[in-house]
């Protein structure tokens, strides 16, 4: 007989100053109304058991380890980039096109080198 992993969910607030916060965490039950509030709400909703995991042994409103920044950021990026908003203050423009000429010329190599 196979015993069965409880379906988690976690939630995570960000304000855009600190780092992320644990805002709901739960499994089974919890779980499937942490994500039908997010579907509710048009929150967009990022599947990975092992991060979920990780981020479940945090407690509520503690903030998300350093170790995960990176991660988080890029899931959070992708989220913002899918509802079609920028956070305050990026520029996302691209940057005007410069000349990359080299202004240093390079002395041909002497013969006696080749």
């Amino acid at each position: 007989m196979t015993e069965r992993t409880p379906r988690q969910a976690i939630a995570l607030s960000y304000d855009g100053e600190q780092a992320p916060t644990l805002s709901a965490k739960g499994e089974d039950a919890v779980a499937e109304a942490i994500l039908a509030l997010a579907r509710e709400h048009e929150v967009p909703i990022y599947e990975n058991a092992e991060l979920v995991g990780l981020l479940a042994r945090l407690e509520l409103g503690e903030q998300i380890p350093e170790a995960l920044y990176l991660t988080i950021a890029e899931i959070i990026a992708f989220a913002w980039q899918l509802r079609g908003k920028l956070p305050p203050g990026f520029d996302d423009t691209p940057p005007e096109p410069r000349d990359i000429t080299p202004t240093l010329a390079l002395p041909a190599p002497d013969d006696s080198t080749i």
